[in-house]
């Protein structure tokens, strides 16, 4: 009972839109099928009234125009069949019209067809010769303000005074220049009064700046991460910084991407908005350095002997800091070792890090060595399940025990490495700045 009901409902609701229609074009029809029978105007007077709306008209002397009872016959050549529906929908406005019957023909010459577009363009040639002087008055205006936004744009000192950096400088004038420039556009449009069309430039713009937005996204933001770093400043030419998993010697800023100098004199460049959003360890800002590495020594020893021993080796180095001094801690308690962390500080100024650490752990081992403090390697206990490979173990052999083997003999040093500064890349650095003419928003330090 219930799908019957539904089928009906909807079969009521499709058939009830067609029968209202089909019902007022019928009515329309009955309406437009009255003829009047009283005070009708007469033949003549709609065939003269008809033919002097179109004389009026471009072309429409030309068309013959018959009235009998009411019904106007149309003859004659168009150019198109545009207008002749134009010449229809006129003589039917007409009172006292019935039926219009239309004989036009459309023309075939192209001379015919071509004289309405020549006309078109000529009416156009004089209106374009009639709004020339305002035409001049708004190029007149549009070049003013783009002279006086290049001026106003060249005079960017003020921007450096109140502490922005080169970059966002550079960013200030060009948009001060644009926004003058603009403004003349938009005056020299009203001028020419093509508000319509300003409406329209604005909404070409913003698509335009949605699409060009979406396509050079990156770009976008590098540059705007370079004008961010430029501000901050978080780092000078020559500081070593590291960026994630890079490390290297800054030798530029762009607004673009940052350059590094890698340890092995290779360019490296990072795109600055990675900079933005990374970690990012600046190595050269603070002078003060702490180096610092683990010795494994017996659990037989007196640990404080040989944390004193070691504290003392470091004093007397070459490039280590008396404040803060060094320092040796028990760091870990291993299965067959004591792990010791020696920490010192170093000036990198005066020394270089790496070189440093390399004879801080050399000197450390020598002294230890001297001071028969044992170092032993990691201890592993195996058990065989075979016990024939224990008897083998148990024959004589003729290697003589271990016991018995003679160690080499330890060789004290008798002179301090070098761990004075490297500028092996600050050299290079220099000589990249030299020789290349890339824009650089960092001044050397």
């Amino acid at each position: 009972m219930v799908k019957p009901l539904v089928y009906a409902i909807l079969c009521l609701f499709l058939w009830l839109p067609g029968s209202v229609n089909q019902a007022l074009a019928q009515d329309s029809a009955e309406t437009a099928a009255i003829i009047q029978v009283t005070d009708v105007p007469s033949d003549t007077a709609i065939r003269e009234r008809l033919q002097a709306v179109l004389a009026a008209l471009d072309g429409g002397a030309a068309i013959e125009v018959g009235v009998e009872q009411g019904v106007v016959t149309l003859k004659g050549n168009v150019p198109n069949a545009r207008s002749a529906r134009e010449l229809e929908g006129i003589a039917n406005r007409v009172e006292g019209v019935i039926h219009v019957q239309s004989r036009l023909t459309e023309e075939t010459d192209v001379s015919a067809r071509v004289r309405p577009a020549t006309r078109k363009f000529q009416e156009m040639g004089a209106a374009a010769v009639q709004m020339l002087p305002v035409v001049l008055v708004a190029l007149v205006v549009v070049v003013a303000f783009w002279l006086l936004g290049r001026w106003a744009g060249s005079r960017g000192a003020w921007l450096r005074r109140i502490g922005l950096s080169e970059l966002a400088s550079n960013l200030g004038k060009r948009i001060v220049r644009l926004a003058i420039t603009g403004l003349g556009i938009l005056i020299a449009l009203e001028i020419l009064d093509a508000t319509a069309l300003v409406g329209a430039m604005l909404g070409v713009a913003g698509v335009a700046g949605i699409a060009v937005g979406f396509a050079f996204r990156n770009i976008v933001e590098n540059y705007l991460a370079g004008v961010l770093l430029s501000a901050r400043n978080p780092f000078d030419v020559g500081d070593v910084i590291e960026v994630g998993t890079f490390t290297g010697t800054v030798v530029r800023l762009t607004s673009r991407d940052t350059v590094l100098m890698t340890r092995d004199g290779n360019h490296l460049r990072i795109p600055n908005s990675m900079i933005i959003t990374s970690a990012m360890t600046n190595f050269t800002r603070n002078p003060l350095r702490r180096l610092e590495f683990v010795v494994g020594v017996s659990v037989d020893l007196d640990l404080q002997q040989a944390r004193q021993l070691g504290i003392e080796t470091l004093q007397a180095m070459t490039g280590i800091l008396a404040d803060p001094g060094p320092q040796v801690l028990v760091a870990e308690l291993g299965d067959s070792t004591v792990q010791l962390r020696f920490l010192a500080w170093i000036n990198q100024h005066d020394s270089d890090f790496l070189k440093a650490r390399s004879e801080a752990i050399r000197q450390i081992k020598a002294a230890y060595d001297k001071a028969g403090i044992e170092m032993p390697e990691p201890i592993y206990r195996i058990h065989l399940r075979n016990p024939s490979a224990i008897e083998r173990s148990t024959e004589p052999s003729d290697r003589p025990p271990e016991a018995a083997q003679q160690k080499p003999a330890l060789v004290t040093p008798t002179r301090a490495e070098d761990v004075a500064a490297d500028n092996t890349i600050d050299r290079q650095v220099a000589a990249e700045l030299r020789s290349s003419d890339e824009e650089n928003l960092l001044t050397k330090t």
